[in-house]
């Protein structure tokens, strides 16, 4: 998202007409989430994706039309014009579904349906956007996807009265909340406003984006105006305590998935910046004294990860992480290692409880031996429990967690 906007803003600089394309719902199997954007400029230069390849081209058409482009600028592009009413320079949300019959014309065959809202004007506050993501501050976009008049549907004097004087607001229409509860941007009605930003504070300490539908002066019963909202959250921290071959490989795949990465080690000679490129910090001190200090901050899309397999690291580490709120917790070592583990960590006052929060043999049984497998089985077994999907953690099974190799 961050690059997409920076280059709509280079866009602009340069004096170009400029659409976004932005995911709004998703209805079975999706390529992307809610949230995927695509940048189209009046060239057809395309920044981001909404779909994964499957309908990039129809979405680039249906953006390059309501830009207001001509049916020339098409053609030498290889598109035709939108002929379905297209009004030039309104935002409109399009749909595309495996059940329509253009769908394999344009891609999409994975079963699904993708809403996509179309945005020819783009909000005021993109700066501002920027601005917090460069500050890795949290922030909700709430933007107004479909709209429908049901006046008739609530026959009641307060819905009709509150409805009075009050228009719609505007497909594409956009309002920005950060976790300060400071605005930018409106619908066109104070009450819709104050209704949207009450709900995007919620939905920033929940960290989970969101659709809802409210009326159009916010009354809570009606389902006149749809409004997605977009939660951009602080980047997720992973805390790796032990400076290990094992360290390196796993700081390079979080970081891969966004990840602010922290090595820590008591140890100076192991805790160096040089061996841990990858990582945002290298820390040197004991992992639980670190933990101590910065355990507070953490939420439950954080991780710590303990690869010391050593117990004057490991249990003290463990038992402060187990004090947190962080949404993973996971350990290295053999089945025989994290047994001791275990009876050390409830004999330093853990509870049974509580041992089930930590992931010990860590990672999936995915067969991996080198780091790099490692690595990967490890941030598998983290994106697996943020989702709260079963799969095969090597927690969970018997024998050795290396396979013999024939």
């Amino acid at each position: 998202m961050k690059e997409v906007l920076e280059q709509v803003l280079e866009w602009r600089a340069r004096g170009k007409r400029v659409a976004i394309a932005k995911v709004v719902a998703v209805e079975g199997s999706g390529p992307r989430d809610v949230g995927a954007t695509m940048a189209v400029n009046e060239d057809a230069e395309v920044a981001g994706s909404v779909s994964g390849g499957c309908v990039e081209g129809a979405v680039v058409q249906e953006a390059m039309s309501a830009m207001g482009a001509s049916e020339a600028t098409m053609a030498s592009i290889g598109l035709m014009p939108v002929g379905d009413g297209t009004v030039i320079g309104c935002a409109r949300t399009v749909t595309f579904g495996y059940s329509d019959d253009e769908a394999f014309a344009v891609g999409l065959t994975c079963g699904g349906t993708l809403h996509i809202l179309i945005q020819p004007e783009l909000p005021d506050f993109i700066e501002v956007i920027l601005e917090k993501m460069n500050r890795d501050e949290a922030f909700t976009v709430a933007t107004v996807f479909a709209t429908e008049d049901q006046t008739d549907e609530y026959a009641s004097e307060y819905f009709e009265e509150m409805n009075t004087g009050v228009a719609l607001p505007v497909i594409g229409s956009s309002v920005m909340v950060d976790s300060r509860g400071m605005v930018w941007g409106t619908f066109g009605n104070a009450d819709l406003d104050r209704v949207a930003t009450r709900d995007a504070m919620g939905l920033i300490s929940s960290g989970r984006s969101a659709r809802r539908h409210y009326g159009r002066a916010g009354q809570s019963r009606a389902q006149e105006v749809g409004v997605v909202f977009e939660v951009f959250a602080p980047a997720p921290k992973m805390l790796i305590f032990g400076a290990v071959d094992f360290t390196a490989a796993l700081a390079r795949v979080a970081k891969v998935l966004g990840y602010q990465v922290t090595v820590c080690d008591a140890r100076p000679i192991f805790a160096t910046a040089d061996r841990f490129p990858m990582a945002d910090s290298v820390e040197v001190e004991w992992p639980h004294r670190y933990l101590e200090k910065v355990g507070r901050t953490l939420t439950a899309a954080d991780a710590v990860c303990v690869l010391t397999h050593d117990p004057k690291f490991d249990v003290p580490a463990i038992i402060e992480a187990l004090k947190t709120n962080v949404g993973y917790i996971g350990a290295m070592g053999s089945r025989r290692t994290h047994d001791e583990r275990s009876k050390r960590l409830l004999e330093a006052g853990a509870d049974e409880a509580q041992l089930k929060r930590v992931m010990g043999p860590i990672g999936l049984d995915i067969g991996a031996r080198s780091p790099e497998e490692t690595a990967v089985s490890i941030v598998a077994e983290i994106i697996a429990n943020r989702a709260d999907v079963e799969v095969p953690r090597l927690r969970d099974q018997d024998g050795p967690i290396h396979r013999s190799v024939s």
